[in-house]
């Protein structure tokens, strides 16, 4: 997660974060939907308007890490070395996201998500969102070969590969078996590698 660097962040940052454990406590105690939103907030000693002001919905604050996990994702994409192949920086990062949700003690929070179809539903409609971004990020890449449709499959694909990956019996064998059929599938016909602008300029100039 990124740490804020002024006081009123970090202090805005606490409060979120307090709000996060203090719902993820009782919804683990108390099952999810015993659970409202002013208990929470009651709990955690701030004010509704407070609790909102952080989170949208009820179902986000299981979510918490949302936007810190979808940033992670666009970086993989955006911000890897020059002459780096897109897919290799995207299953490291994907890898680093399945050993944090499988990490001890998250079993019983996704046992929780299964059970809800409003947990279910909202955990979809944000992969749905991670995968767009991530499509987007891939598209502005003016040194990637690409066409939207390529990007979008890519993306929604490297998304699916999380989800799958924690529902599996070996968490990194599942991201490695998903990625190997994502460059199979492109086959070379998708070439996402970076490539310098002086070199395509001299093969398309030949």
């Amino acid at each position: 997660m990124t740490v804020p660097s002024g006081r009123r962040e970090r202090k805005k940052a606490a409060t979120r974060q307090k709000i996060a454990e203090t719902a993820l406590r009782l919804f683990l105690e108390r099952g999810y939907e015993a659970v409202g939103i002013r208990d929470v907030a009651a709990e955690a000693d701030v004010a509704v308007t407070t609790l909102f002001s952080h989170f949208a919905s009820k179902e986000a604050l299981i979510f918490e890490q949302d936007d810190d996990f979808e940033q992670r994702l666009t970086r993989a994409a955006t911000d890897r070395p020059p002459h780096e192949p897109l897919i290799p920086a995207l299953r490291r990062e994907v890898q680093a996201l399945v050993r944090h949700c499988t990490a001890d003690g998250a079993a019983p929070i996704w046992r929780m998500i299964d059970a809800s179809p409003a947990l279910r539903e909202y955990e979809e409609s944000m992969r749905l969102r991670h995968a767009e971004s991530l499509a987007t990020a891939i598209a502005a890449d003016l040194d990637l070969s690409r066409t939207t449709t390529a990007c979008r499959a890519i993306a929604r694909f490297v998304i699916d590969a999380y989800s799958l990956a924690r529902e599996a019996p070996d968490p990194q064998s599942a991201v490695d078996e998903v990625f190997r059929m994502i460059e199979a599938a492109s086959g070379g016909h998708l070439p996402f590698c970076r490539q310098s602008r002086v070199t395509a300029r001299g093969r398309g100039s030949g």
